[in-house]
C-alpha cells in the first residue's frame, strides 16, 4: 500500500519501501547531533509532512515524531541495512531503504507531493565507525571496504588497486586535504602488485613511510578521502540539495547538518547563491542571473554547545545550516 497526503495509512508496523515491515528493536546506535537546534529550526506543524533523509540511530526521527500528532508524516532515508532495525513502532513513518539524492523520486513514488522540512545529518554514525568490518576506522584492522550501501560495488580497495597516480592525487587532496597527495598516490601505486593493500593494517605498512606529522589525523584526512569517493558523498548532497525547492512546500525548511569544509561550503553557497562553487561566472560577459527558490534563516551556522561537544565528541565539528522555501507572491 502507497501512503498518499490523503489520509494516515492504518497500519501498526512500519512501511518500508520495497521490502516487507522491519523485525523492530532499538538499540544505542549513534548519538543525535544539535537534536534540540534542528527541532527548533525545522518549526514542526503538527500535521506536517518530514523527511529525515539520514535515519541512522533515529533519534532525531523520534524527536521529530514526538512533535507530530496523529495526522502528521514522517519519511525516513538510509542506504545502510543496519539502521533499519532502529525504526520505532510507529505508523506514521515510511522508511525507504535508498540513499537521500533519489529524495524527489520516492517521494513521488509514494505520492507525496511536497514537504514541510527536511533534515540531514551528513556525518557518519557512530555506529558505521565502530564496526571494525565496515572499514571505516583506522581503529581497527578490516578490509578496505567503507560503503555505506553495502549493495554497492566500488570499495576503498578497489580505488587503491586501480585508480591511476593523478585520479588518486587529486582525491586524496581535494577530498582530504592532504599536505602530500603527490607523494602518497606515486607511492600507492608504486607498491601495487608488490605489496598487499586489502586491508587497513597492509595500507598502513604501505604508507608509513610518507606518513606527514601526526599520524593519526594523517590516516583520519586519507581515509575521509577515501570514503567520500566511495560513496560519491558530495555528489550526492548536491543532487539532493537541488531537489530541495521542488520538494519543499512555501515556507518549509531545510537543515542541513556538516562535519568538514567541503560539505559546509556545497551547502552554504547553495542556501546562498543557489549554485555551487564549480559552476560560478564562468564568462565575464555573461550576466546569469540565478532565480533564489530559498533564503537563509539565521545569519551564521549553528554550532554544538560546550556541554553537547563534552558529551560527544564527535559532534565537534559539525555545522547546522537552516534555509526556507520562498513563498511565491
Amino acid at each position: 500500500m502507497n501512503p498518499d497526503n490523503s489520509g494516515m495509512v492504518k497500519k501498526k508496523n512500519i512501511q518500508v519501501a520495497g521490502t516487507e515491515p522491519a523485525d523492530l528493536s532499538a538499540s544505542a546506535y549513534h548519538i543525535p547531533v544539535l537534536l534540540q537546534e534542528c527541532i527548533d529550526a525545522l518549526a514542526i506543524r503538527p500535521d506536517g509532512v518530514y523527511v529525515d533523509c539520514t535515519f541512522g540511530g533515529g533519534g532525531h526521527s523520534r524527536a521529530i515524531l514526538e512533535k507530530l500528532g496523529p495526522e502528521g508524516r514522517l519519511v525516513a532515508f538510509d542506504q545502510d541495512a543496519d539502521a533499519k532495525q532502529n525504526l520505532p513502532a510507529d505508523d506514521r513513518v515510511l522508511f525507504v531503504p535508498q540513499n537521500f539524492r533519489y529524495l524527489q523520486r520516492f517521494l513521488r513514488l509514494h505520492k507525496i507531493n511536497g514537504v514541510d522540512g527536511v533534515l540531514a545529518d551528513l556525518g557518519v554514525s557512530s555506529h558505521q565507525f565502530d564496526e571494525a568490518e565496515r572499514g571505516f576506522s583506522i581503529r581497527f584492522d578490516a578490509d578496505l571496504d567503507m560503503r555505506m550501501d553495502q549493495r554497492s560495488e566500488l570499495t576503498a580497495k578497489e580505488i587503491l588497486a586501480s585508480y591511476a597516480e593523478q585520479q588518486l592525487h587529486k582525491l586524496f587532496e581535494q577530498y582530504g586535504e592532504v599536505t602530500n597527495a603527490r607523494t602518497l598516490a606515486r607511492t600507492i601505486v608504486a607498491a601495487r602488485g608488490k605489496m598487499p593493500m586489502q586491508t587497513i593494517s597492509q595500507f598502513k605498512a604501505v604508507v608509513q613511510p610518507v606518513v606527514k606529522g601526526n599520524p593519526n589525523k594523517y590516516f583520519a584526512q586519507v581515509f575521509q578521502a577515501l570514503r567520500i569517493e566511495v560513496n560519491d558523498e558530495l555528489g550526492a548532497l548536491k543532487e539532493m540539495l537541488q531537489q530541495l525547492p521542488a520538494v519543499l512546500h512555501p515556507g518549509g525548511r531545510a537543515a542541513i547538518i556538516t562535519f568538514h569544509s567541503l560539505e559546509d561550503r556545497i551547502v552554504k553557497n547553495y542556501f546562498k547563491k543557489g549554485v555551487f562553487e564549480e559552476v560560478e561566472d564562468q564568462n565575464p560577459f555573461e550576466n546569469k542571473e540565478v532565480k533564489l527558490e530559498l533564503k537563509v534563516v539565521g545569519k551564521k551556522p549553528v554550532l554544538p554547545t560546550e556541554k553537547e561537544m563534552k558529551m560527544n565528541p564527535r559532534s565537534r565539528s559539525a555545522k547546522l545550516r537552516v534555509a526556507e522555501k520562498i513563498e511565491t507572491k
